[in-house]
């Protein structure tokens, strides 16, 4: 069995304003070279888009306001990985077009490639990226931990309800330190 650490959505156009941002990185960033070392192939996720965003339609309620963010601060600056959570040259950089990081990717086609069999999720939104994933992963046959506390979410009682009662159906949840003690 082989591991990936996917580290999901922490770039400067979804994390900018995200509430308690700089403790969530720290936590990130504390497993990463951990991860590494065991053997785990990190991979970084974020949402990107061609200029002038052509994938996102006004139809879409979530996405259409990235669309005039993009334009304001520009598409580069908008996926840029947070300071503190850079690549390093094992790890993996995919670009997603919607919610889950599977869609609009090539993460199947790498994960599959690699015989990964078993992801560890972390990233915001617990609500969003972090759902959307467990759930197609789910779905596509792979074992799932969701690192708690790792993960955020911009209502914390949202976070705790996924965490506490929907994520346990379908992964493994557990806080970052009982992860790298497993490793």
């Amino acid at each position: 069995m082989a591991k990936a650490l996917l580290v999901m959505d922490m770039q400067q156009g979804i994390a900018a304003s995200f509430p308690g941002i700089e403790e969530l990185k720290t936590r990130i960033s504390k497993i990463l070279n951990p991860a590494r070392e065991a053997g785990i192939q990190v991979i970084f996720v974020r949402l990107a888009f061609r200029e002038g965003c052509p994938e996102i339609s006004p139809l879409n309620k979530m996405f259409a306001p990235f669309k005039r963010i993009i334009q304001d601060v520009g598409n580069a600056k908008f996926s840029e990985l947070l300071q503190g959570l850079e690549l390093h040259s094992a790890d993996i950089l995919v670009d997603k077009k919607r919610v889950s990081a599977f869609a609009g990717s090539d993460l199947e086609v790498i994960l599959r490639a690699n015989r990964i069999d078993t992801l560890a999720l972390c990233g915001i939104a617990t609500s969003g990226v972090v759902l959307s994933t467990l759930r197609e992963a789910a779905d596509k046959d792979f074992i799932i931990e969701v690192l708690s506390d790792c993960c955020a979410d911009r209502d914390p009682d949202t976070h705790q309800f996924l965490v506490d009662k929907i994520f346990p159906r379908q992964a493994q949840v557990l806080g970052s330190q009982s992860w790298l003690a497993a490793l």
